[in-house]
């Protein structure tokens, strides 16, 4: 029998995808990839690390109910992405004094003779600083997270640096004084400050400025930040100086500014003045309406890379002097340069300098900072839904002012102006940053920086403006909580949050606020004393309540001596009651251990004549509590079942 051979039949042919097949395979890789990092978040935010921070889910009794590990690690890369150009920015300002550069000044030149060896050590310190700048803003950074747990983060202040530069110690160190003694004014600043700091005189001071100046300040660094992001050398550069208007457009390229930093032609017509517009702007803006996740950053990477091949119209590093300085850096990619010119160049010799310069300079420095700063602090933690509604503070303020304080004197070790907390945190907040995990990011950023300083000094200023002006526009929603029904709150409010762009500085602005509120209430307060109430200005009802004693404790140091005051008042009375009345207590508890009470009914009596005699004794001074101290047992019982010692005595 033959062997019946079976035709295999042929393989069925294969089906087609089905349509949108890579689609789903995206959606699959992407739900993975969300799972993980949630997975991720649900960890560490349950461990002692996320305890620390009060993320969501850690059990902390005060933990941030918005707060995800993955969220803040973001924020604080948005917030190092728009602070970058701080460590190219500042180490160029304060690079211009020289520092220990030898320069050999001559009258008919308006330069140094040794020109050529100036500018070459002129470039070491540059380097130095780059370092200096890098290394201070990230352990700054790191500190003031961990320690208050806000999501700001800190570094050399733009506006300090130039005071420093081009007032005190002046271009090639041509200035009043040398930058050795301004250092040290710096650091005696920072220890001021954590005196003010640790007496509460700061946090107090912060807390008497009237609630609508403070909301104002907040709408005036978003405009500041908006102005910053539209200029030339932090931003887009759509408007400029000019001389027969304050501002004008820009958009030139920068061959075609004039003297004065006008456009003398080709007005709107910089390719990199659009590619900041549309890529770190129009495109972020559009990612966040969608809200995705990381939109700031993806907007500053993309037109960061689009900047950096060199030969393009939109390159960083053109081929000019300045450019190649530029692409040679850059090249490196990984280097690290040892500080060498600025390190702990303090003077404490003072004997040569006028004590006049010394003290303008420290004055200048203390208030312009203490000001800045503050306000800065404020504005962020509001922003970031940290203030506290009963004292109109936020949590951890005393520390915060003494880390910034630290954090200042130790600066100036380095060589760097104050330090200071930075607007551009705002960025940050704005992408979700709500603990000190975020600042602790950006300060790792930066320490990275110190061997990566190449590509973080190589983001040109028209991939982070737009970014500013987007958190400007975030920002500027608190102005709606200003008081504008009444005259007296609105225009202080007005005035502060307009000076703070066009003067270019937080606390001119606020000090200018400050001084339009109180002349303008105090001429209102005047009239209606004058008129024993009969001439009220119109909405007068609608005044925001200020008063002098804010709400929360007064600071100890006024404390302290307050009491110390009353109780040498107090006694004086005493003894002249004693003089005339033989059985008045001469102090408080004389008299108690008489078994006979003599001069008294009882020890409680006298006590009691004590209080009801003495006028320079309150009860909010001089409490029951405090006059008849209820003992203590082994078992002491609740405070509301325990009756009070006039009751017990009643």
């Amino acid at each position: 029998m033959q062997p019946v051979e079976i035709e295999s039949s042929p393989p069925p042919p294969s089906l087609p995808p089905p349509p949108g097949g890579s689609v789903t395979l995206w959606k699959g890789h992407r739900e993975r990839f969300i799972n993980c990092v949630r997975s991720i978040d649900d960890t560490v935010n349950k461990s002692a690390f996320g305890r620390l921070f009060r993320l969501r889910g850690s059990g902390h009794p005060e933990e941030i109910p918005d707060a995800n590990f993955s969220t803040e690690i973001r924020a604080g890369l948005t917030t190092f992405a728009t602070m970058a150009y701080i460590i190219a920015v500042n180490s160029s300002v304060l690079a211009d004094t020289g520092f220990d550069c030898k320069c050999d000044w001559s009258k008919e030149l308006l330069d140094c003779v040794n020109l050529a060896e100036w500018t070459a050590c002129h470039d070491e310190v540059n380097l130095d600083l780059i370092t200096a700048t890098a290394a201070i803003s990230g352990l700054a950074s790191i500190l003031f997270g961990v320690l208050t747990n806000l999501p700001v983060a800190l570094a050399p202040g733009m506006g300090l640096n130039a005071y420093f530069t081009y007032q005190v110690v002046g271009i090639k160190g041509q200035g009043t004084i040398s930058y050795r003694i301004a250092l040290m004014a710096i650091f005696i600043e920072g220890w001021i400050f954590m005196v003010l700091a640790l007496t509460g005189l700061r946090h107090w001071l912060v807390k008497i400025i009237p609630g609508t100046i403070k909301t104002a300040s907040g709408v005036g660094i978003g405009l500041f930040l908006t102005l910053i992001g539209m200029s030339y050398s932090s931003g887009i550069g759509i408007v400029t100086g000019a001389v027969s208007t304050p501002l004008a457009i820009g958009g030139c390229p920068v061959d075609a500014l004039s003297a004065d930093g006008e456009c003398n032609y080709g007005v709107m017509t910089n390719p990199k003045t659009w590619v900041g517009i549309v890529g770190c702007g129009l495109f972020t803006a559009f990612l966040m309406a969608f809200r995705v996740k990381s939109a700031i950053i993806i907007g500053i990477a993309v037109v960061s890379i689009l900047s950096w091949p060199r030969g393009t119209s939109l390159t960083y590093f053109p081929y000019t002097p300045e450019g190649q300085a530029r692409w040679d850096f850059f090249k490196q990619i990984v280097a690290f340069h040892p500080i060498k010119h600025t390190l702990a160049q303090q003077q404490w010799d003072l004997s040569a300098v006028p004590a006049v310069q010394i003290a303008s300079a420290l004055f200048t420095f203390l208030y312009v900072d203490i000001i800045d700063c503050t306000a800065t602090l404020y504005s962020m933690a509001r922003f970031s839904n940290k203030m506290r509604k009963d004292d109109g503070s936020f949590p951890r303020s005393t520390v915060a002012y003494c880390t910034d304080a630290f954090c200042i004197s130790m600066g100036s070790l380095l060589g760097c102006s104050p330090v200071t907390a930075f607007i551009e945190s705002g960025a940050g907040i704005a992408e979700g940053g709500r603990s000190g995990l975020t600042a602790v990011a950006t300060g790792l950023c930066f320490l990275v920086s110190l061997f990566f300083a190449p590509i973080f000094a190589s983001i040109p200023p028209w991939a982070t403006g737009s970014t500013l002006i987007l958190v400007g526009c975030l920002m500027i929603r608190q102005v709606k909580n200003i008081n504008w029904r009444y005259v007296g709150d609105a225009v202080p409010s007005f005035v502060t949050l307009t000076f703070i762009p066009f003067s270019y500085s937080v606390a001119y602005g606020l000090i200018a606020g400050l001084f339009t509120y109180a002349g303008l209430n105090l001429m209102i307060w005047f009239i209606i004393k004058i008129s024993r109430g009969s001439l009220t200005p119109v909405d007068y009802e609608y005044k925001e309540y200020w008063t002098w004693k804010p709400a929360g404790e007064t600071p100890w140091i006024v404390r302290f001596f307050s009491k110390g005051v009353s109780r040498i008042w107090r006694n004086k009375h005493r003894e002249q009651n004693r003089d005339h009345h033989p059985g008045f207590p001469l102090s408080e508890g004389e008299g108690e251990g008489d078994d006979n009470n003599s001069g008294c009914c009882s020890p409680i009596d006298g006590h009691q004549n004590a209080f009801r005699m003495d006028p320079f004794t309150t009860p909010a001074a001089t409490t029951a509590e405090e006059k008849f101290p209820i003992p203590r047992t082994a078992s002491p019982q609740p405070f509301i079942s325990t009756p009070s010692p006039v009751e017990r005595h009643k």
